[in-house]
């Protein structure tokens, strides 16, 4: 497992699900099973249900009569769980983004420090890969993608030289996206721009805002009355949607109140955002960006 994904904020995270050892928890983010080990370890007849879409996760499935692994995304939550008599559940833990497994795979794609081919898919039997998108989008549908997703004040050019260089020949590889994009890249700050349009990419490849939306809203069907929905984010995007949600539920931040203008969600957070120790981060550069929030079903 340590090879595969170091789990982050892990104590963080167990604190925050407040387990009881005989109910039901979801890790909806099961990866190298670091967090779904340790929730077992904190069971006794109680259940968890695990979820990973990725074929690789399926070698790290636990052997334990309490553990359940869906080999599905996570946006299919409530179908699932109640297929598996699960509903209604304790606690959801999601550690959203990706894992330092795929990051470190070279032929998956996500990492610019690869030349790779480019497919950035976390299920490689589905849809299309990141070579689709880069040489069949239109250009307005590329910056869109990387002004949105990459937050990237010069999606139009970066847009652009993309349509320039694939008119050439079909963009294929890392390298030969990292080449057509270079003289974009401002001086000492090289990999943070390619992060960004790598994260963009991957967004949109995946549909992972979208996803998040769904799996937030099921959440909240399937947790019981004071279950507890923990969730670690990894970037600005998913963030603000996770911090919306449990503050108001709605992505938006809009407010909905009673006649008496009391706030009306379905969610009570507890605390706020959480990050990794200075400890953790000096083992762990992984945990640098992560943002944990937690929430109770009220």
């Amino acid at each position: 497992m340590s090879n595969y994904h170091v789990p982050v904020m892990l104590s963080e995270c167990l604190d925050g699900l407040n387990i009881n050892p005989g109910g039901i928890f979801v890790d909806v983010t099961f990866g190298g099973g670091g967090h779904s080990r340790a929730i077992l370890e904190r069971l006794d007849t109680g259940r968890l249900i695990a979820f990973d879409q990725d074929d690789d996760a399926q070698a790290n499935a636990l052997q334990d009569p309490k553990f359940t692994l869906v080999h599905h995304n996570f946006r299919y939550l409530k179908r699932f769980l109640r297929y598996h008599d699960a509903i209604p559940v304790d606690g959801i833990l999601a550690d959203l983004g990706i894992s330092s497994h795929q990051i470190d795979e070279a032929e998956r794609g996500f990492a610019h420090r690869f030349d790779a081919e480019l497919d950035m898919r976390m299920n490689r039997e589905s849809g299309k890969s990141a070579v689709n998108l880069i040489n069949e989008a239109p250009e307005e549908e590329l910056q869109r993608i990387l002004r949105f997703y990459g937050e990237l004040s010069n999606s139009r050019g970066i847009a652009s030289a993309i349509g320039a260089a694939r008119a050439r020949q079909p963009i294929q590889t890392t390298g030969e996206l990292k080449g057509a994009l270079a003289r974009f890249a401002p001086r000492g700050k090289e990999n943070q721009f390619y992060s960004q349009v790598f994260q963009a990419l991957r967004i949109e490849v995946n549909d992972e805002l979208a996803v998040l939306r769904e799996f937030l809203e099921q959440s909240v069907e399937v947790l019981k009355v004071g279950g507890r929905l923990v969730v670690m984010s990894y970037h600005s995007l998913e963030d603000r949607l996770v911090k919306n949600f449990m503050q108001t539920g709605d992505f938006e931040g809009n407010d909905t109140r009673d006649v008496f203008g009391n706030r009306i969600r379905p969610l009570e957070p507890i605390g706020k955002a959480i990050k990794a120790s200075n400890n953790e981060i000096a083992q762990n550069t992984r945990a640098r960006s992560a943002r944990l929030r937690i929430a109770e079903k009220r």
